[in-house]
């Protein structure tokens, strides 16, 4: 490889770039390819995201409807079941605190965990989390087990 050899990358470089605005013998000058008058053809133009040339835009046009609650408080569920499969693949003994949920990815560290009552507990544990449903905390103690509320 020489000096005189040298190309760049292949697709690194776009050819035939059009050179506007250098002047009327360059056939690009003049209006440099703008057009004639209107909001296009002037420098610092941008179109609003949305703009529909006028129209009435469809963000302004779908009524609005409905609620949010900006105090609410969202709750990452963890059933009975999946306790009890943990408990029989030998993975928690006794004890199911909010560090325990965490590292087996039942949630993350910033999640509220409320216990649900789907499936059904055969195993005596201590659960403690954020809040519990009555069949999970019912459960729980039917099986001998203690519900904390963190």
């Amino acid at each position: 490889m020489e000096l005189n050899n040298l190309k760049p990358a292949e697709g690194s470089v776009r050819g035939n770039n059009k050179r506007v605005g250098r002047g009327q013998a360059s056939g690009k000058g003049g209006t440099s390819t703008r057009g004639h008058k209107g909001a296009k053809s002037r420098s610092g133009y941008s179109k609003k995201i949305g703009f529909e040339g006028g129209q009435m835009p469809l963000q302004r046009r779908v009524p609005k409807f409905g609620f949010n609650n900006r105090n609410r408080k969202e709750y990452q569920g963890v059933n009975l079941d999946t306790l009890q499969k943990l408990v029989d693949d030998g993975k928690i003994k006794d004890t199911v605190d909010f560090q325990t949920l965490v590292d087996h990815r039942l949630a993350t560290k910033t999640d509220l965990v409320k216990i649900l009552g789907r499936g059904e507990l055969k195993a005596k544990l201590k659960v403690s989390a954020h809040k519990f449903t009555a069949s999970a905390k019912e459960a729980i103690e039917a099986a001998g087990g203690e519900a904390v509320t963190l």
